[in-house]
């Protein structure tokens, strides 16, 4: 069999396809037109007779020119779509939709197995995984799975390392933005978490979880031995010890065992000297928080005695 002839298109010059056999003839070009398209962001091709239109900063493909359009937002930033109710503007008319039900308060998808209801259907996919124990995003190297891709993304850098969120103030890197906004918080002195009691500021949401139980007593943490409560975790952790006999603290220096992380970094100073707590009055110093505490008091006393 004789093969059909390739034939290069010259009418345009932003064209590079080789047409075979007629498809030259019917593919039909214009200088004027092609020059333009180019101008508005796309100029268009003709691929074994297929009509695309092709975006001229990424050179990205589609087949219908509205796709183009919504596309084309993602390098100008246009946002059409506005929320009539605290002006935030949305590229996509979609998006608009999914947020409007914020202000309405409408949640059309429910959850079959706990009937809670969300705005959004990706919201109760990622929610049923809760109940299905579904984890479909997998580490490449270290086979760990995940509910959601997100976490997956977070993940995979700490096996590359990768550390894409950069302070402006000091420069240091953070895997997750999260992480960025909270640090972002030494520099400018922000302390957006309030005790409704006593009005104490925290960094961060944990601390104040643990700080009001201040306030209500309360002592989530219970003992499955002794049946005693604990307001944190770690005191949790720590008390088991006394009934395990676990001692995982081990000094370099003289081997002695501790059963508590703190226990252990007191120890190493009666080994290296440091004495890191200073009394404001006389400046001597102590190794430990307690000693200075106690120290304080011989020159509260004298005050006291003088007057």
């Amino acid at each position: 069999m004789s093969k059909t002839p390739e034939k290069q298109c010259v009418e345009a010059t932003q064209c590079t396809v080789v047409h075979v056999g007629n498809e030259l003839d019917q593919h039909s070009h214009s200088l004027k037109q092609s020059s333009q398209q180019s101008q508005c962001g796309y100029q268009t091709r003709f691929v074994t007779g297929k009509k695309t239109i092709q975006c001229s900063v990424c050179l990205k493909e589609f087949s219908k020119n509205y796709n183009l359009v919504i596309h084309m937002r993602t390098h100008t930033g246009e946002k059409p779509y506005q929320c009539s109710e605290c002006l935030k503007d949305f590229s996509h008319k979609s998006s608009l939709i999914s947020h409007m039900r914020i202000h309405s308060e409408e949640n059309p998808y429910r959850c079959s197995e706990c009937l809670k209801d969300f705005s959004k259907n990706s919201h109760l996919v990622r929610h049923m995984r809760t109940h299905t124990g579904e984890t479909p995003y997998e580490c490449s190297v270290c086979v760990k799975r995940f509910s959601e891709n997100s976490q997956l993304i977070v993940h995979m850098r700490t096996h590359t390392g990768e550390k894409p969120y950069q302070c402006s103030e000091c420069l240091k890197d953070f895997t997750q933005n999260s992480q960025l906004i909270v640090h972002m918080r030494t520099h400018t002195g922000e302390k957006p978490y309030q005790c409704s009691e006593c009005l104490k500021h925290f960094l961060h949401k944990s601390p104040l979880v643990r700080h009001v139980r201040t306030h209500t007593g309360e002592k989530p943490y219970q003992c499955s031995e002794c049946l005693k409560d604990f307001s944190r975790k770690n005191y949790l952790e720590n008390h088991i010890r006394t009934h395990t006999g676990v001692n995982p603290y081990h000094c370099s220096e003289c081997l002695k065992v501790f059963t508590q992380k703190s226990s252990l970094v007191s120890h190493m100073r009666t080994h290296t000297g440091e004495k890191p707590y200073q009394c404001s009055e006389c400046l001597k110093c102590f190794t430990r928080k307690s000693s200075l505490v106690s120290h304080m008091r011989t020159h509260t006393e004298r005050v006291i005695q003088k007057i």
